[in-house]
């Protein structure tokens, strides 16, 4: 059984724009760093941020990698409320494979951040235990009003076939 169908390569090289609707402010950046339970100072404290060599207060650097924390996407069928591509696979599991983040600069409150996301590859392999599997790598690059790039992320999900 092949699972990369020919609308799955018509994806390939397609890529989906979110940008937020407003500026990033100082509590959303707070809350998010409370959220995930990082209480470094230079996410709430002028001074500190100035004291670490910036101009003043940043965001944890994967705030901006939460799409949903900015863009207002919905939730989908698995409460993932982020980008997807809408591939369903019957027959398969679907397993994350893992991100690669480059970060190039700190967000500042004030950043109105654009996401812009393009499947980069989809390639089909087998597994050792012969189960078929389709391996699907997207490209995000995430952007301030300036055009700045701030985050390069390589997300990679995997569909592995499942043996009745």
């Amino acid at each position: 059984m092949s699972l990369l169908t020919e609308e799955i390569r018509a994806l390939v090289g397609t890529s989906v724009v979110y940008t937020a609707p407003e500026p990033l402010g100082r509590a959303a950046i707070r809350y998010f760093a409370l959220a995930v339970g990082d209480d470094n100072p230079v996410y709430t404290d002028d001074d500190a941020a100035r004291e670490a060599g910036y101009d003043g207060v940043v965001a944890p650097p994967t705030l901006v990698c939460e799409t949903n924390q900015y863009a207002g996407l919905p939730r989908d069928a698995d409460g993932y409320a982020g980008h997807g591509w809408g591939i369903e696979l019957p027959g398969t599991r679907q397993v994350r494979g893992g991100n690669a983040y480059v970060f190039h600069r700190p967000v500042r409150p004030g950043d109105v951040i654009t996401a812009t996301w393009t499947l980069a590859a989809a390639d089909e392999r087998t597994t050792s235990a012969g189960q078929d599997m389709l391996i699907l790598t997207s490209r995000a690059e995430y952007t301030n009003q300036d055009g700045e790039p701030l985050v390069s992320n390589e997300e990679t999900i995997i569909y592995v076939a499942v043996t009745p």
